[in-house]
């Protein structure tokens, strides 16, 4: 191995230098305030856990982005944390056992096997909350409604916000009775957003023409709120659940305008991402010049089944090293600078005072060689008549 070669990642790994580290900070600590003044309590869920409990319920897809390794104390396979969400639906199944609504946030590292475009890089800094034991659309609204302002915290100006309702491919494919190779057949082609795969599909396995003219306008049905009405027609003859589904997402949305009529609002009724295990709405949100969403979440009922208590659930999560790139933060130069200390008769406790009121102090070394225009340093710390006093440091021509 080269000198050269020691300095380098492992693709998919970063590290965040100054300022970008004191922003995320900054960032954390507001994020997880607003998120005490909704009611949401913090937990810290450790960052390795037996692979049984880890990818359980909603943690089944996470099975290849989990780094795996033996516990030496059990023999027991582990498995280091891809997801925050199964832990935390662990921890209100099993360790806080709470009645009625619970409320939780976090704030933690997380290690993925491998990226892809959606998930960003494979060492996030997982940020989000969870919503337990309540499954009335006023839950999803409050849940929306936060991860909007979580957005407006961290710097989001303009937002776009994709709703879908995972329900209303599933009680269509209920309907047609298909079989798991065929649903798998269709969501790919719905995936894709190819009509002529799409319609191949549909012709293919679905012989109900009424049903099979459903699922192809399914791959049309994206846009403003104007898809609303249009699904409503297309999926007049579908079950009712269908256009419960719809009706759900009309009052997501008019929830969603009422608080934040800045936000414009997309619907895809074919997004199926996270299909295996979202059970109602699904939305992302997006900022201009990111290639990927920054909130992601939805509803996810009986994810706690495995734990012995199954709740209704629902909630979002971020990347808090994506989000701290939303405001590029200067380095502050706020510094007072102090010279080394040569046995300088009260520089020791004028220092303390300065740093005891808040005040940034950086002292030099003996013989160092940068100064404080370096260490962002705008006042100094000289001797005075009666002491040392802080001074403006003159700005070099």
């Amino acid at each position: 191995m080269t000198i050269a070669d020691r300095w380098l990642l492992p693709d998919g790994m970063d590290e965040v230098l100054p300022p970008q580290a004191s922003r995320m900070e900054e960032l954390r600590r507001a994020l997880l305030d607003l998120y005490h003044l909704w009611g949401y309590d913090q937990v810290m869920p450790p960052p390795v856990e037996f692979l049984d409990s880890l990818l359980t319920g909603t943690g089944t897809d996470l099975d290849l982005q989990t780094f795996k390794l033996t516990d030496q104390l059990t023999g027991r396979m582990m498995g280091v944390s891809a997801d925050v969400t199964p832990q935390i639906a662990r921890m209100d199944a099993h360790s806080l056992k709470r009645e009625g609504p619970v409320r939780l946030c976090y704030c933690t590292n997380v290690l993925r096997a491998k990226a892809d475009k959606h998930q960003g890089g494979r060492s996030p800094v997982q940020v989000g909350v969870e919503l337990f034991g309540h499954a009335s659309l006023a839950a999803d609204v409050e849940i929306l409604r936060l991860a909007l302002e979580s957005l407006a915290v961290s710097g989001a100006g303009e937002i776009h916000l994709a709703l879908g309702h995972v329900g209303i491919y599933r009680n269509l494919v209920v309907a047609a009775a298909l079989e798991p190779e065929a649903e798998q057949a269709i969501s790919a082609a719905l995936a894709l957003k190819s009509p002529s795969q799409l319609d191949e599909a549909v012709s293919r396995l679905i012989s109900d023409e009424a049903l099979a003219n459903m699922f192809r306008a399914l791959g049309t049905l994206h846009g403003g709120p104007e898809v609303l009405e249009e699904a409503r027609e297309a999926f007049s003859e579908a079950p009712q659940a269908v256009n419960d589904a719809l009706d759900k997402l009309h009052e997501l949305y008019q929830g969603v305008s009422a608080e934040h009529p800045e936000v414009s609002c997309y619907f895809d009724l074919a997004e199926l991402r996270g299909y295996q295990y979202h059970t109602g709405m699904m939305f992302a949100a997006y900022v201009p010049g990111y290639g990927q969403a920054l909130a992601k979440g939805g509803r996810y009922d009986d994810t706690g089944k495995a734990f012995g208590r199954a709740r209704p659930a629902t909630g979002f999560s971020m990347d808090l090293k994506l989000l701290a790139t939303l405001v590029l933060r200067k380095p502050d130069n706020d510094g007072v600078w102090a010279p080394a200390d040569e046995g300088q008769n009260g520089l020791s406790e004028a220092i303390q005072t300065l740093r005891s009121q808040g005040r940034r102090v950086v002292q030099a070394l003996p013989g160092q060689r940068s100064g404080a225009v370096q260490h962002y340093c705008r006042e100094q710390l000289v001797p005075g008549d009666n002491g040392w006093i802080v001074e403006a440091i003159e700005p070099s021509t």
